[in-house]
């Protein structure tokens, strides 16, 4: 009994100084590549192998003593995309849509006024961006745009009515990204639902899922949060009053959440990925993942020395977000920062490479 006492508290000071090798590597990384705040984990179906914040909130307190915390939020990007395919799922086990349903048959009165290749559209084509919808992913494209009136969700499904009329894009790609086919996607689940997109996100992440997030920018809920970076033209914290508008692509881009509880998110996926039934079926988590080779619904898959991997980056240029998965284990790797910039996303990349050889 003593030897076994004395092996597992030899364990957890290994686990512990292995731990804090790895912050001081983190620290190194954010320094040389101007990274003010990082949050990362390890996650597998039954366990949090290791979960951390660190830094400070904004590049002009790089001086001071660090004020990261594990409960700061950071901007997903577009990892909100699996959110709002798992958001899909949920209804789809509900018989309110199923993956195959055609816009049009929810929506017969815009035909005459929408491009008439568009007509055979499905809810999948457009999760896994295969119904050639315009990409949306610059703020050019944005700024051409009519002005829309009414409440958020009004205003996006009016966008999502004009995307409809734009020309596809065609070409012999897998999948043509877009943020404006999440908008479309969601104007086709708040129609079966009878809720907005917003409601939908509370509905699963909040009430059935217990999870905490908050909608754009985190320093717009709380000063006090962390802020996104840009370059302006040196690095720079953005305020939350700057004039940056994502709701019109907002199911495709605009969740926050700590990482605490993204890391319990991607562990409900992890457990679907294993074969167990938790608020979706292990069957709804093997659709989302794996209904299409390239990209299924909110992921984009590989495969490299016969492990399958899925993963997915984030960013609406402040703020970047990296998961990626390794569906043989399943095992989830993690990384959060506050700066979206080339230099940034190298040094994100660099740790992960330390993160997987230290919890492979």
């Amino acid at each position: 009994m003593k030897k076994l006492l004395s092996f597992s508290f030899l364990s957890l000071i290994l686990n512990l100084s292995a731990q804090k090798s790895l912050e001081k590597s983190a620290d190194s990384i954010m320094k040389a590549h101007h990274i003010p705040e990082m949050a990362y984990a390890v996650v597998t179906p039954d366990k949090i192998q290791v979960q951390k914040t660190i830094g400070h909130h904004r590049i002009e307190q790089i001086h001071e003593k660090p004020n990261a915390n594990i409960s700061d939020f950071f901007h997903l990007g577009s990892n909100t995309k699996a959110i709002t395919g798992f958001i899909a799922g949920y209804l789809t086990e509900h018989n309110k849509i199923k993956w195959d349903t055609k816009f049009f048959d929810l929506f017969p009165e815009l035909k005459d006024k929408s491009n008439p290749k568009y007509l055979n559209i499905t809810l999948s084509q457009l999760l896994g961006h295969k119904a050639g919808i315009q990409p949306f992913t610059s703020g050019a494209e944005y700024q051409k745009l009519p002005v829309f009136k009414g409440s958020k969700s009004e205003k996006r499904q009016a966008f999502a009515q004009y995307v409809l009329t734009l020309p596809p894009i065609e070409n012999d790609k897998p999948y043509n990204y877009s943020n404006a086919g999440y908008s479309v996607a969601a104007f086709m689940l708040e129609k079966v639902s009878g809720k907005t997109w917003e409601q939908l996100v509370q509905d699963v992440l909040k009430d059935k899922l217990k999870l905490q997030y908050t909608l754009g920018w985190p320093n717009r809920t709380n000063i006090n949060q962390p802020w996104g970076h840009w370059e302006d033209p040196q690095l720079v914290s953005v305020a939350p009053e700057t004039k940056y508008d994502l709701s019109m692509a907002e199911p495709a881009g605009d969740i926050s959440m700590n990482i605490i509880n993204y890391s319990k998110y991607i562990q409900f996926n992890l457990q679907g990925l294993a074969g167990k039934d938790n608020l979706l079926k292990a069957k709804t988590y093997q659709y989302l993942f794996n209904s299409s080779d390239h990209y299924s619904i909110g992921w984009g898959n590989s495969v490299l020395n016969n492990i399958k991997y899925s993963e997915h980056a984030g960013s609406d240029g402040t703020f970047f977000t990296y998961t990626l998965i390794n569906q043989s284990e399943p095992k989830a790797y993690i990384i959060l920062i506050n700066n979206a910039n080339e230099q940034a996303q190298n040094g994100l990349f660099n740790f992960l490479e330390l993160l997987r050889k230290q919890y492979p």
